[in-house]
C-alpha cells in the first residue's frame, strides 16, 4: 500500500469525549500508532491541537456525529487540513 500521508490523525467524536489516533509512517521505521482521549472542554480542545502539532500531523479526519464535531472543527480549522466524513447510510 502506498503511503499518502506520513502523519495523519483520525478523530472519533462522542458527546463528552473524543479519541484521536495518530498514525506515523516514517520510511525505514515500523509504523507507530498513538492514541489519546480528550474531553470536550475548551482547555482539552487546546491540548488536542498542541498534541497534533507535537505529533507533526499533516491531515486530520473526523466523523460528523450530530453536532458534536463542530467545536473540534472550529479549533482545528486553519491549523490543519481537515476532512469531515458523514457515516450515515441512505
Amino acid at each position: 500500500m502506498e503511503v499518502v500521508y506520513r502523519r495523519c490523525c483520525g478523530i472519533d467524536v462522542h458527546k463528552d469525549f473524543i479519541t484521536a489516533c495518530v498514525l506515523v509512517n516514517e520510511p525505514g521505521k515500523q509504523r507507530e500508532v498513538r492514541k489519546k482521549e480528550f474531553r470536550t472542554y475548551w482547555s482539552d480542545l487546546q491540548k488536542l491541537k498542541l498534541w497534533l502539532y507535537a505529533s507533526k500531523v499533516e491531515r486530520v479526519a473526523m466523523e460528523s456525529t450530530g453536532v458534536f464535531w463542530k467545536p473540534f472543527w472550529n479549533v482545528l480549522e486553519g491549523q490543519f487540513p481537515l476532512l469531515l466524513s458523514n457515516t450515515t447510510r441512505s
